[in-house]
């Protein structure tokens, strides 16, 4: 009562005639690029708290840290004339 492999090849044939292996093989690198991203992202992370990072990555880790925090603060403006 489960899907046997010839449906799941019937089905991947069908993705392939709409798709083409093209468009399929750039699908898969923009996601196994971001997947790897995501995994230094998460190791540089935890390098830098237990403290086995090296000073270049802890000073990126700190200013990136440091760039989002400024985006979240409000601006203000202020106006000299009024003043």
């Amino acid at each position: 009562m489960g899907i046997s492999v010839w449906q799941l090849l019937i089905v991947l044939l069908i993705i392939v005639l709409l798709f083409g292996t093209k468009k399929l093989r750039g699908i898969g690198k923009d996601m196994g690029g971001a997947v790897r991203g995501f995994r230094d992202a998460m190791g540089d992370e935890e390098k830098a708290k237990t403290g086995e990072a090296d000073k270049d990555t802890v000073a990126e880790l700190t200013q990136q840290e440091s760039t989002e925090l400024k985006q979240d603060e409000p601006v203000v403006r202020q106006d000299k004339d009024k003043a």
